[in-house]
């Protein structure tokens, strides 16, 4: 793959819509028709208790996901997704480790997050990010959500 940008941006920007369009069709093929995506206003996406970032190659957005405060002392991972085309090239792990570096460096001290039952490449993903799963994976659940959480190399600190 060429050279690859990070970059934080407002959910309004155009480039965040190759994201959200593409996980829309992945949640309705793996779930149906369900409101995942408007489930939050873009503001909760917003410093100072949240971010949005992509990953774009070549001007094309091909990866990114978001935090947003869950509580005073933990964000919660939203929108991680992946391109098709990109998977299995460290993206994902990359957007992950981005969102816990800014979600540090914002005075939370541990990471929440859920995903589906239908979304096996996210529980492995997760669980290789160092995630601890707060159901029994062995069971391998078919209902959700599935939640995860981690602590930051900042645990402990408060936000302001």
């Amino acid at each position: 793959m060429n050279k690859i940008e990070v970059r934080h941006v407002d959910v309004t920007d155009p480039a965040v819509a190759p994201l959200l369009i593409g996980l829309h069709l992945e949640y309705t093929s793996r779930y149906g028709p369900n409101d995942e995506l408007t489930r939050y206003p873009g503001t909760e996406f917003a410093p100072p208790h949240g971010t949005f970032l992509i990953v774009s190659a070549e001007g094309e957005t091909v990866a990114g996901g978001a935090f947003r405060r869950y509580d005073d002392v933990t964000a919660e991972l939203k929108r991680v997704w992946t391109r098709p085309g990109h998977r299995r090239m460290g993206l994902g792990r990359l957007v992950v480790r981005e969102l816990e570096e800014e979600a540090a460096r914002r005075g939370y001290g541990r990471v929440h997050l859920t995903t589906g039952p239908r979304q096996p490449e996210a529980v492995a993903l997760y669980l290789a990010s160092g995630y601890k799963p707060q159901f029994d994976v062995r069971d391998q659940p078919t209902r959700g959500p599935l939640a995860f959480v981690k602590a930051l190399a900042t645990a402990g600190a408060r936000r302001g």
